[in-house]
């Protein structure tokens, strides 16, 4: 087999022959945040900042305006992970076609660290760590079937055999490519799951390299993705009535009393007021502290600052908490 390998020049190389490569976008955050004031009209323009809209996007599932934004790579993968990548139905595909063209003499050989036992626990994972001796009879397997099945193949093509039966002999660890296009809410989707650590080593790769291109088209998107999907948890209503079964008397009120007083400091950050304007502020967001109270709080200057918006679905969500107590 070959022992060089050369990648397009603005290619993210991926396993052993592989990579990712941004063909063509249309959109970015600009795209998102135009599309939802067309559809949320007049609501829209109170918000200041993009990255605030995008959020709130987001945060609330609302999905269309993603949708705005497109994505076109250029990426060559083993058989076996483009089988699986294929299962994200929602993408325009165009793959390179062994019916018409002769297969390449490219095999996926698994690296020495990446070959673990059947995990136990995980029907679909590998866990512990594999004997050296039995590693290396691994590679050589697959470096035996890859050659044989490959000469096979071209003895049957070199004798004239229909190029769409031959190619049969080839086992999935011969490498394949195509064009993928896809929108970028689909494109998150399939990043929350192939980014996940229990996704199979060899397609989590394509995801983190299509993760970087992502994050440079549309940064904002892709925080807030990273905020809310991959680091965001839900909680059925089972879950919660068990939380706060099991939270102490005082935890949530705590937490919503912080919830206040952040609100208050991230609107004086915002637009600055007097002192004498600051408690009956704190008391219109829902404060329950005395007035010497609400001064001591203040002026230990320890109030931690967020997005006025997402505080205060915060303090509602820790409100809908106490409630099902």
């Amino acid at each position: 087999m070959p022992k060089t390998q050369s990648y397009p020049e603005d290619a993210i190389p991926c396993l052993d022959r592989g990579f990712i490569r941004l063909v063509d976008s249309m959109g970015g955050d600009d795209a998102i945040v135009q599309a939802a004031r067309v559809s949320y009209g007049k609501g829209t323009r109170k918000m200041s900042q993009d990255r605030g809209l995008i959020r709130y996007l987001m945060r609330h599932r609302h999905t269309t305006p993603f949708e705005m934004v497109e994505f076109k790579f250029h990426a060559k993968m083993p058989i076996f992970v483009a089988r699986q990548w294929v299962r994200h139905r929602t993408a325009n595909i165009n793959e390179y076609s062994l019916r018409y063209s002769e297969a390449r003499d490219e095999f996926y050989i698994p690296d020495e660290e990446h070959i673990l036992f059947q995990s136990k626990l995980n029907k679909q994972g590998r866990s512990g760590e594999v004997p050296a001796d039995l590693k290396k009879k691994v590679q050589d397997y697959f470096r035996d079937i890859s050659d044989k099945s490959y000469t096979i193949y071209s003895e049957l093509n070199d004798a004239g055999i229909a190029r769409e039966l031959a190619r049969a002999v080839l086992p999935v660890n011969l490498y394949t490519e195509w064009y993928w296009k896809n929108d970028l809410h689909n494109i998150l989707h399939f990043l929350s799951l192939r980014l996940d650590p229990h996704a199979q080593y060899e397609i989590r790769i394509y995801a983190e390299a299509m993760a970087e291109i992502v994050k440079k088209i549309a940064p904002f998107a892709y925080e807030a993705f990273k905020d809310y999907v991959v680091g965001g948890m839900r909680f059925s209503s089972i879950e919660q009535a068990r939380l706060t079964e099991k939270l102490p008397d005082g935890v949530i009120d705590d937490l919503l009393g912080d919830a206040m007083y952040s609100i208050v400091a991230t609107l004086h950050r915002n637009k600055p007021r007097n002192e004498d304007e600051l408690f009956p502020l704190y008391q219109k967001n829902g404060g329950q502290d005395s007035e010497e109270d609400f001064q001591l709080k203040w002026s230990a200057g320890e109030i931690e600052m967020g997005n006025v918006r997402e505080l205060r679905e915060f303090r509602l969500k820790l409100e809908g908490l106490k409630n099902i107590r």
